[in-house]
């Protein structure tokens, strides 16, 4: 009777042990992702349509946290994004902001880029769901290395030490007139040009200035304090 006691307490063990195991979050799990969007380069498939899987490039240097589809509008109306312009979203989680840009603002096109692969896979099917064809594409890259310099419009969602960091790049590396739009984080003293509120999310636009103007010194000079 005694070992039949101790081999049900030990089972009973054994399957909490099994439940409690099962119920904490795997490490992909508590992996963070870069927004938007969060991406060492990657190699770009042949497919229009991005980098799908692949193993993590480093870890992502912030937590994936979706920007609200009222603030996605409201971002790429800011830029007033149209039929001419190409959209990179530089950390694009589950690629809301480059579908939405093609599917209701009608852009050329849309570049999405993350580090992490499991939200490349997700923008994945959520492009196939949207039915936009070839014209968006998901990139399993990093940001901070990645080519992007046929962007007209960029759109972050960041953190504000991250966006000063990225500062330099976009001051090198697009044109001048390229809109950049940040949900809910500033360029530290780059003051932006318009600041609006949708739906409880702030939202900043600045333009790109041309090199040898006042805010172009402004900007480099943001750049320049991180």
């Amino acid at each position: 009777m005694k070992i039949e006691k101790l081999s049900y307490l030990l089972a009973l063990t054994l399957c909490l042990n099994g439940y409690y195991a099962s119920a904490q979050p795997t490490s992909q799990e508590q992996q963070p992702s870069q927004q938007q969007n969060k991406p060492a380069p990657g190699s770009k498939a042949p497919s229009n349509q991005g980098t799908t899987g692949g193993k993590q490039l480093r870890s992502p240097d912030v937590v994936y946290v979706p920007t609200p589809a009222e603030a996605v509008d409201a971002m790429l109306k800011v830029a007033k994004v149209s039929k001419d312009d190409v959209v990179y979203d530089l950390g694009s989680g589950d690629g809301r902001i480059p579908i939405m840009a093609v599917q209701k603002y009608n852009a050329a096109r849309a570049v999405g880029i993350d580090i992490n692969p499991d939200r490349i896979k997700e923008a994945q099917a959520n492009l196939k769901a949207a039915g936009v064809g070839d014209r968006v594409r998901f990139l399993n890259e990093d940001l901070f290395q990645a080519d992007i310099s046929e962007a007209t419009v960029v759109t972050l969602y960041l953190l504000p030490s991250l966006n000063l960091k990225l500062l330099p790049k976009l001051l090198s590396d697009v044109k001048p007139g390229t809109r950049i739009v940040s949900h809910a984080f500033d360029m530290g003293t780059w003051k932006p040009e318009q600041t609006l509120n949708a739906g409880g999310s702030t939202i900043y636009f600045w333009t790109i200035p041309a090199k040898g103007t006042p805010e172009y010194e402004a900007a480099a000079s943001a750049a320049n304090k991180t």
